[in-house]
């Protein structure tokens, strides 16, 4: 996203490049736009000029075309002529900035930070300055932020193989950091985080500037998928001298021991760059981060991200939507930072047996005590998002109305704390205590500010009486002089004779006695003429003008109080935002929990039991949202064996067959779906299950063509492939839709039944590989840990009916002609394809050679 002109639209306009006009003959408020602009090259400038916010050259142009706004201009200098504008209200500003930022630009505001009748007195221009400036990883502005999902800020630092990794999200203060030497775990980090901006320390020429998604730039170290923002920024702060004094510096420690970093260097060098930027794009603000903590990637089951792209965990694949994912089918979170813990929880899996069985026992207590349940998720709807809320004190971004919802929130935590007592389990002991600290600032908020407070900060309204001895005594003396000025029209009327005469009031011309032109006659001596209208004449006395400067002086001085007051209200409480967080990650986490509680019990999901083995026993298992489209009554559940389970035959690999429309596709999400869930401590939509733990998930379901990269749906179905096989192990979870159908039959069928064969015979991984190759049915009487399932049809004279039942066997052909027909093909075409199946299957002699290679009989073959 480079500054200057891309297009030859672009370079047509006049004026659009401000390097090519003279600097000094530009007016004096564009010099100093160009020396600001100069400081941030490649980002967007939002200059502040009276109620707008206005942009000039080649910025005007950019914004005029990504905003869909009128591109107008402006003068810029007796020998220069008009240079291109384009402006937006300055009310405005928090609706156009996320539409500039969601496009991958970072915005500069440059904001009056003086009243302009100031400036005038002295006959200058008016002083601005750089207040905020907006990137799409540093957004803390609640209209900008996605409530249910993390915004992070990511940072790396690649050398050769070893990587390490930053993020954070500064809207909820979360901050961590890791090293690995893998660069495929970096693709898969970063693909899981979804970070909205990534830094990247760099020697290139143009520091500053930001890739946008998509953009290509042979400066990307490898690892790094061009799916991001990206942004250049100078290799010092990433050096590790650097970045370990900033992060000892911003956490005032010692020593990184503490944190656990103190052997991961590049981890470290990625998080003190992030924190540079952070302060850089920040400016005034302080923001609060939580201590630095590290993790590894080792500690979670791996989902690449095609695996969750076809699991559809947090977006559909059609349309990329949250309605129709598995996270939108299970959240019953009440609270915004629980909706983001749960899409957390769904990303990072658990590995051991202990963390996941601490959640199944809360779960099972609130599935088992409805009273504990339904109280603790009616407190719960009473909380908002902590985790912002203080985390905007903290920046001192907060208004008055969210430190009223944050008091209103820690309120609701010793009635949570209350009902929690009667619970057993770790997370509800958690918040069985509620820090004295943070009850005590509930109450002071609640006094200090007013029940409803105005959204402005300057015009008073805000404290309460009693808080100020001095505001109080300000609020007397200022309502005494409006009392007098309330009792002025009458007696004026009075003393006047003129009963119309009334007393009013503008901002250009301040209070005046109104008397319409036909009474004029009757004006007192004392009455000073201010202004003549076409039907009236407005007066001034001298006590109305003292009284004048009186009331508005005092005007402004109490909101300037009331002000002063509400600042020092929010500094004390962002001193506390490290406390509420952890508080908050308690809440969130208790709700999650509660929510999966709450649909365990609506859906009829079970505890599933785990085991050290490598078992997958699965009754009558379900798809959680398939089964939510249909209706329960509607969805036919099916049960699984695999990792040796199977009662009659111990089976690793499913060869799964059946016709297209069947269900085997949704039996294979289901399955996975079912672990994840499992793995993350939820109950799970089955009658039962028994599970030994996954490392990995892998999945390889449906077609498509990756153009970018010039890649056939072919060549992505093998790079997907390989991926498995490559990397899958006997712990690993394998779903497999229709490997080797995206080639010549002959060659798919032989790619299909060599992975079918490595993964049993190799890896031994459970699999369910789903075909419509029924030749793989052999595998079975060949490979003992080879079992036959078929998705079963009822056939009728003209037609079938889909049963969507798994049951053990093999299919011996797929329908895929009357899939045809019932898709609506001519009846010609119908009959020609079975007259060509018919002379195909006569004549294939494929089953009986691999039978022949693997020296088994073929007697039993046609």
């Amino acid at each position: 996203m480079s500054y200057f002109p891309a297009s030859s639209e672009d370079l047509s306009i006049p004026n659009a490049d401000y390097r090519q006009l003279e600097r000094n003959k530009l007016t004096p408020m564009l010099q100093h736009y160009v020396d600001v602009k100069e400081q941030y090259p490649h980002a967007l400038l939002l200059y502040r000029v009276g109620d707008f916010f206005e942009c000039f050259f080649q910025d005007a142009v950019t914004i005029s075309r990504e905003l869909e706004l009128v591109r107008t201009s402006r003068e810029g200098g007796k020998e220069i002529g008009r240079v291109p504008m384009t402006g937006v209200p300055h009310h405005a500003l928090e609706r156009y900035s996320p539409q500039l930022v969601a496009k991958g630009y970072m915005v500069v505001v440059c904001d009056q930070t003086e009243e302009a009748s100031v400036a005038a007195a002295e006959k200058r221009m008016v002083r601005r300055e750089i207040t905020k400036i907006h990137t799409p990883g540093t957004l803390t502005e609640e209209s900008m932020l996605n409530a249910r999902q993390n915004n992070f800020l990511a940072a790396v630092v690649v050398v050769k193989d070893h990587w390490g990794l930053a993020y954070a999200d500064i809207s909820t203060g979360e901050f961590f950091t890791t090293q690995a030497s893998n660069l495929e775990h970096l693709t898969q980090e970063l693909m899981r985080l979804q970070p909205s901006e990534v830094l990247v320390p760099t020697d290139a020429p143009d520091i500053g500037r930001m890739l946008r998604p998509g953009e290509k730039s042979e400066e990307l170290p490898e690892g790094l998928p061009d799916c991001f923002c990206y942004s250049w920024r100078p290799q010092i702060p990433f050096a590790l001298t650097e970045a370990k004094e900033k992060i000892l510096s911003k956490f005032k420690v010692r020593s990184l021991e503490g944190m656990g970093c103190d052997r991961i260097p590049l981890g470290v060098r990625a998080a003190g760059g992030l924190l540079e930027y952070v302060e850089e794009t920040q400016k005034q603000k302080s923001i609060t981060l939580q201590v630095l903590r590290t993790y590894s990637t080792q500690d979670f089951l791996i989902l690449d991200y095609q695996s969750r792209r076809n699991l559809e965990i947090t977006e559909t694949v059609r349309d990329r939507a949250r309605h129709g994912s598995l996270v939108h089918a299970i959240d019953r979170t009440l609270t915004p930072m629980g909706g983001r813990a749960l899409q957390r929880w769904l990303l990072q899996p658990l590995l051991k047996v202990k963390g996941i069985e601490a959640r199944q026992d809360t779960i099972t207590e609130l599935v088992q005590d409805t009273q504990l349940r339904t109280s603790i998720r009616q407190i719960l709807r009473q909380i908002s998002d902590l985790e912002r809320l203080s985390g905007r004190a903290g920046s001192g971004t907060a208004n008055a109305k969210e430190l009223i919802a944050l008091s209103q929130s820690l309120s609701q935590l010793p009635l949570l704390a209350e009902i929690a007592l009667s619970g057993n389990s770790a997370f509800l002991k958690t918040l069985q205590t509620v820090p004295p600290q943070l009850e005590q600032l509930a109450e002071t908020i609640k006094q200090s500010l007013v029940e409803s407070p105005p959204q402005q900060l300057k015009e008073g309204g805000l404290i309460q009486a009693g808080i100020s001895a001095e505001l109080d005594n300000m609020r007397s003396e200022s309502e005494g002089d409006r009392e007098w000025l309330a009792s002025l029209e009458t007696r004026e009327r009075e003393r006047t004779g003129i009963s119309n005469l009334k007393v009013g009031y503008n901002k250009t011309f301040g209070y005046y006695i109104s008397i319409s032109r036909s009474k004029s006659d009757l004006v007192p001596e004392d009455y000073t003429r201010k202004q003549t209208l076409v039907n009236e004449e407005r007066y001034i006395t001298e006590e109305l003008k003292e009284r004048e400067a009186r009331i508005l002086t005092a005007r402004e001085d109490l909101n300037q109080l009331e002000y002063e007051l509400f600042v020092q209200l929010r500094t004390g409480v962002g001193e506390y935002a490290e406390e509420i967080r952890n508080v908050s990650r308690a809440v969130a986490a208790l709700d999650v929990l509660a929510g999966l509680a709450d649909i365990a019990v609506v859906e009829g999901y079970c505890r599933p039991q785990f085991s050290e083995s490598r078992e997958i026993r699965i009754i009558e298992g379900r798809h959680p949202v398939v089964e939510q489209t249909l209706g329960r009554a509607f969805f036919v559940p099916n049960s699984t064996y695999l990792g040796q389970s199977a009662p009659d035959n111990p089976t690793d690999l499913i060869i799964l067959t059946g016709p297209n429309a069947s269900g085997k596709s949704c039996y294979l999400r289901q399955v996975g779906l079912i672990q994840l869930m499992a793995q993350i401590g939820s109950f799970v939509p089955a009658t039962s299950a028994k599970l030994g733990i996954c490392d990995r998930i892998f999945t390889r379901v449906g077609a498509v063509d990756d153009l970018a990269t010039g890649q056939s749906t072919f060549m992505v179905e093998m790079n997907e492939t390989a991926n498995i096989l490559n990397h899958g192990t006997s712990r690993s979870l394998v779903l497999l839709d229709e490997i080797g159908r995206g080639t010549a039959t002959f060659d798919g069928l032989s790619i299909a039944w060599a992975v079918a064969e490595y993964l049993a015979t190799e890896i031994g991984a459970r699999t369910i590989f789903a075909t419509h190759y029924h030749e793989l049915n052999e595998l079975a009487s060949i490979l003992d840990n080879v079992s036959n399932y078929q998705v079963t049809v009822k056939e009728m004279p003209d037609k079938i009916i889909f049963l969507h039942q798994v049951q053990p066997g093999g299919a011996d052909k797929s329908y895929g002609i009357e899939a045809g027909r019932l898709a609506g093909l001519p009846s010609a075409v119908i009959q020609r394809a079975k007259q060509v199946m018919s002379q195909i299957e006569k004549h294939s002699k494929i089953a009986v050679g691999l039978r022949e290679e693997m020296g088994h009989s073929t007697e039993s073959l046609p």
